[in-house]
């Protein structure tokens, strides 16, 4: 199993920089950010300062969309950055949450989002691609590579990631949801006439390395409660779509969301976010890994048997450090 690190670009930028030294220095191999321009730094410059100053690590964004910049835009920076420091990037990519919605604009279309995974890619790599209704090629790419990497919960986004994507991005870690959300994945490689193996999934999740205490786990809980929020934000459009009560998505996903109110962005993705106290402690126990590193390598071995290939690390609390050497020195030895 690969290990990522998942971080916010807030300035200092210099600060996300050395936290993606430390993750490589503990055995990561992808950096990864958030990717929404108004409520944070632009990722692309600070990874182009992460690849100038690791060896190894892959960086990306978590997630990009098809909205809020031009397709030939994200491909040139991504063929840029790989030109520079030899291929080590990837394009993680949703239909768009906060960054359109804090822009006053609704997420991309599924639609969309495939035309542009398509274009994007092709670009990247110095194939032609269409761009509203444009042919454009980059003529200056030699030997570029970009794995386009989608985020999907619901099942027309599970089905559009097998037929398209390089790889599915699945934001929570419950081995339950997981194990759906890869069979639908997969299944839709195999209608697609694809090797469904050749689809990389990746699990992303907060982690707390912490005692097994009542007081400890109750802290890294509410270090950790914003996930719920935020992964509330994605089911809140599928109980939309698809209803209360559907067959088409578990009710393990969408149940817990009822007593959800109102989302200020402004809190987006950090601890103490006051629109996620709806989110109940036992979401959190299963959408995050919480406990002494033993309990994360026992649910990372779940996980890993359901094919999950990378676990990111959501590290958006007061332990990201600590965290970080704690993977390091426990849990990579056991299973990267």
């Amino acid at each position: 199993m690969d290990f990522g690190l998942v971080a916010q670009t807030d300035p200092p930028g210099a600060a996300t920089v050395a936290l993606m030294r430390r993750a490589e220095h503990n055995g990561f191999r992808y950096g990864w950010t958030f990717d929404s321009p108004v409520l944070w730094q632009e990722p692309y410059v600070i990874h182009s300062r992460i690849l100038a100053e690791t060896e190894r690590l892959v960086v990306g964004p978590m997630v990009t969309n098809p909205g809020t910049r031009s397709w030939e835009v994200t491909a040139s920076t991504f063929a840029t950055l790989n030109e520079m420091y030899g291929n080590r990037t990837v394009c993680g990519i949703g239909r768009g949450d906060s960054a359109m919605r804090v822009a006053g604009r609704p997420p991309t279309t599924l639609a969309r989002l495939g035309e542009a995974m398509r274009a994007i890619r092709e670009l990247a790599e110095g194939r032609e691609a269409m761009v509203d209704g444009t042919p454009l090629r980059l003529p200056w790419v030699r030997d570029g590579r970009l794995p386009v990497w989608m985020a999907a919960y619901g099942p027309r986004a599970l089905a559009l990631a097998g037929r398209e994507a390089d790889g599915f991005i699945l934001q929570l870690a419950d081995p339950l949801l997981t194990a759906w959300m890869v069979g639908a994945v997969r299944e839709a490689a195999v209608q697609a006439g694809r090797d469904p193996a050749g689809v990389t999934i990746c699990v992303a999740a907060p982690a707390y390395v912490c005692e097994d205490t009542p007081e400890a786990l109750a802290h890294a809980r509410e270090q950790c409660r914003w996930f719920g929020g935020m992964v509330g934000n994605h089911v809140a459009d599928l109980v939309a779509r698809y209803g209360e009560h559907s067959d088409a998505v578990p009710a393990a996903l969408t149940s817990y969301i009822k007593e959800r109110g109102g989302y200020d962005y402004a809190h987006h993705g950090r601890a103490g976010n006051p629109d996620t106290a709806f989110v109940p402690d036992d979401i959190v126990d299963r959408f995050c890994l919480l406990g002494p590193a033993p309990a994360h390598v026992a649910r990372l071995r779940e996980l890993a048997e359901l094919g999950v290939d990378q676990f990111a690390l959501y590290a958006m609390h007061d332990a990201r450090e600590d965290v970080v050497d704690a993977y390091g020195a426990e849990v990579l030895p056991e299973l990267a």
